[in-house]
């Protein structure tokens, strides 16, 4: 397995515009549990998805990322909201202050992160009443003849799609991460309309997938457009996909 922290170096910009954003409404859930102007630590910020959203939302952010391509991506993207400072740091090594954050949200990362040091570090950064959310856009892979056709496509030629696959956190994990406190999911409807050129972006976005150069891209490249034609409706396909996001039980009580 390629080290977590440089799996997505040689796709930044393709990451930034073709991965799903998060749905308004668990952004507003987001906010009756911390409402800004807090501040908040994005740890495996990445390119700043999230990030961007929650600076919309007025809130103050370290956004805290390893990579230094997609750290730099974020950078470049975001370096206009005064409220947004770029940190090189790990989730076990954030370099924040202690108690110096009211929420930690980690987007589409918690699976690559060493639970027993983060869980250290995050109470560290924490500040005493402060709340971590762990989110995922997740495919729902049986909802749809595309989804299902896209999974079947990952599986027979990507290569390295079942490794990550398998490194999907389940329930359990994430009870054990929170231990002692109760674990709260919700979960809110999301979805991304694309069409040919955004399809391609969004499957060559995925650090298992072969990208220019690699043996095995010209072959999936090829058969992902087949299944675009097959799928498409008026130029464009809908990945249909659930928000998922994890909190302490206690972060909803009055």
């Amino acid at each position: 397995m390629q080290d977590p922290t440089e799996r997505f170096s040689d796709r930044v910009e393709t990451y930034a515009k073709y991965r799903p954003r998060y749905p308004d409404d668990m952004m507003r859930f987001l906010e009756t549990l911390v409402p800004p102007p807090a501040t908040v630590a994005d740890i495996g910020s990445g390119t700043g998805i999230l990030t961007r959203q929650l600076l919309n939302n007025r809130y103050e952010l370290y956004a805290v990322e390893p990579n230094e391509a997609m750290r730099r991506e974020a950078e470049q993207r975001l370096s206009g909201y005064p409220a947004f400072r770029s940190v090189r740091g790990t989730a076990e090594t954030t370099t924040l202050a202690d108690r110096s954050v009211d929420l930690i949200t980690c987007a589409q990362a918690f699976h690559w992160f060493d639970r027993v040091k983060t869980k250290l570090e995050f109470s560290r950064i924490l500040k005493a009443n402060g709340m971590t959310a762990l989110l995922w856009n997740e495919r729902l892979d049986d909802a749809s003849p595309l989804n299902r056709a896209y999974d079947t496509l990952l599986k027979e030629m990507a290569p390295d799609y079942q490794n990550v696959s398998n490194r999907r956190v389940g329930v359990e994990d994430i009870r054990a991460f929170f231990a002692p406190s109760e674990v709260q999911i919700r979960t809110f409807p999301n979805n991304q309309i694309l069409d040919r050129r955004g399809f391609l972006g969004r499957l060559l976005s995925c650090s298992y997938v072969p990208n220019l150069g690699q043996p095995g891209h010209r072959e999936i490249i090829e058969a992902a457009e087949k299944l675009f034609d097959t799928h498409q409706d008026g130029g464009k396909i809908t990945f249909d996909y659930e928000t998922k996001v994890y909190i302490e039980a206690r972060a909803t009580e009055p």
